[in-house]
């Protein structure tokens, strides 16, 4: 593709007040007051003097920025471009949407954790947004390090990263049919270990699950909830948390003393090949031939402690050979550890519901967190915008909510695929449609690019959201 040669341009101005850069947020803030952000924000936030005057349209607006694409607060000027003062109404200048931030404490921040969860609900009571959750949901829980510059940022230090940073801990539901959704979510400090205040936030998000499952369309049998951690979060707190909500757990444990003794105890007959990385399906034999196997022994964690304290379940352990065991042997170190590498995690998963090589599966699906985070910090947590840490810590919950609410516009379109992409993917698709507005009889029209290469799903998505309501029925 080239300039064009009859036709070139020589000059451009910035002089049409009709036109906007992102026409997808008209839907999405209007799926937003469909379920109640306005309304909770406004209800339930406190934010004291007139920083926190229309809480509830502030938030609208942190919110449609975030969707879409801004990861600062300057770039909430995108809200006041050409026509958007006509779509909406009260989009705030980015001095006043930082005044609003600045002004919360940590009870502020728990209470917009509350509304997250609330508006989660209500977005999943009419969207496909936690479909299939009736069958099994499983539950990731895992921090990340959002990098910081300078000494400016309060509460940042140095993590298990290595960089300076702060820490943000989120919990996800992920079911068969849906994408992850952020179910919970904390800031905390950059220096402060993985499992710190996990147990709240797990059972803060296990019961933001139970009320997702409790939707009036899903089945009475729902199965249980599974959680998945790795071996940070390998504690009595996190894991007890998970089983007083009822749920099942598979966290990878650390190679303490008591994993060794296990493992050193499993018969060599025991193991089991599976899919990995190099394995062959053997059509003859109906069996994978894989340098990786598996097993489980009957295990119960944290037997040193008091007994009510323990909690039996199984230990499914996978070995794959050491590539550095010959070496190992030759220094005369030939020993069961370091022949074979062994990844060892601990389950309390019925069997007969997941057995060995499917709990094993099941349970290196954890990595999907990754994802994730990869697409918050590919949108609104590529920086942490302010100095003060409570503002930060509420700019990473309305990153949540504007993640939730991008992944429940997408489920809108009646494109599966694109219900499950990337949120940036989404926004190019969906939010970065240009459009011009035309007024005609107290209505606007938008003006959309012809072959729009997405042009059915944005449609489709229009017209579910803010199409004219059915015709209602004759008595």
């Amino acid at each position: 593709m080239q300039l064009s040669h009859t036709r070139p341009v020589t000059s451009a101005v910035f002089d049409d007040p009709n036109l906007v850069s992102a026409a997808g947020l008209v839907p999405l803030v209007k799926l937003a007051q469909s379920a109640g952000l306005t309304r909770l924000a406004q209800e339930r936030l406190s934010v004291p003097t007139d920083k926190g005057a229309n809480a509830g349209l502030k938030v609208n607006s942190l919110v449609a920025g975030m969707a879409a694409g801004a990861d600062s607060i300057d770039d909430m000027a995108l809200l006041r471009h050409g026509g958007m003062g006509t779509l909406f109404n009260s989009p705030y200048a980015p001095s006043t949407l930082g005044s609003f931030l600045r002004a919360f404490t940590f009870g502020h921040v728990r209470q917009l954790d509350a509304i997250a969860s609330r508006t989660l609900v209500n977005l999943a009571s009419t969207t496909a947004l936690v479909a299939g959750i009736d069958q099994y949901a499983v539950v990731d829980v895992d921090d990340t390090i959002i990098e910081v510059h300078g000494h400016a940022k309060q509460g940042s230090g140095y993590g298990y990263s290595g960089v300076r940073g702060l820490n943000a801990l989120l919990a996800t539901v992920t079911t068969k049919d849906a994408a992850p959704v952020i179910v919970a979510q904390r800031l905390r400090q950059g220096a402060c270990g993985s499992p710190r205040g996990a147990g709240t936030l797990i059972a803060d998000a296990l019961a933001t699950v139970g009320r997702l499952c409790a939707q009036p369309d899903q089945q009475p049998d729902q199965q249980p909830v599974l959680l998945r951690a790795d071996s940070a979060f390998y504690g009595f707190p996190s894991i007890s948390a998970a089983v007083r909500a009822g749920a099942d757990v598979s966290v990878t444990v650390r190679m303490d003393k008591a994993v060794k003794t296990a493992i050193t105890a499993i018969d060599e007959h025991a193991w089991t090949p599976i899919e990995y990385t190099d394995a062959i399906f053997d059509e003859r034999t109906q069996q994978w031939i894989s340098r990786a196997e598996v097993t489980e022994v009957a295990f119960t964690a944290f037997a040193a402690q008091k007994k009510s304290h323990h909690v039996p379940g199984r230990l499914i352990v996978r070995r794959i050979p050491d590539v550095h065991a010959a070496a190992k042997k030759a220094a005369g170190q030939d020993t069961l550890f370091d022949t074979w590498r062994f990844h060892a995690f601990f389950t309390t998963t019925d069997p007969a519901v997941l057995n060995t090589v499917a709990a094993d599966q099941t349970h290196r699906g954890h990595a999907i967190i990754e994802n994730v985070h990869a697409d918050l910090k590919n949108s609104a947590l590529a920086h942490l915008p302010s100095g003060k840490f409570n503002a930060n810590a509420a700019w990473l919950v309305l990153a949540v909510i504007a993640f939730n609410l991008t992944r429940a516009a997408a489920t809108l379109t009646g494109t599966p695929s694109l219900a499950k992409t990337t949120i940036a993917t989404i926004r190019r698709k969906l939010v970065h449609v240009p459009a011009r507005i035309a007024s005609s009889a107290r209505r606007l029209t938008l003006h959309l690019p012809t072959d729009w290469p997405w042009e059915s799903a944005w449609a489709e998505l229009f017209v579910r959201i803010c199409g004219p309501p059915p015709p209602a029925a004759r008595s």
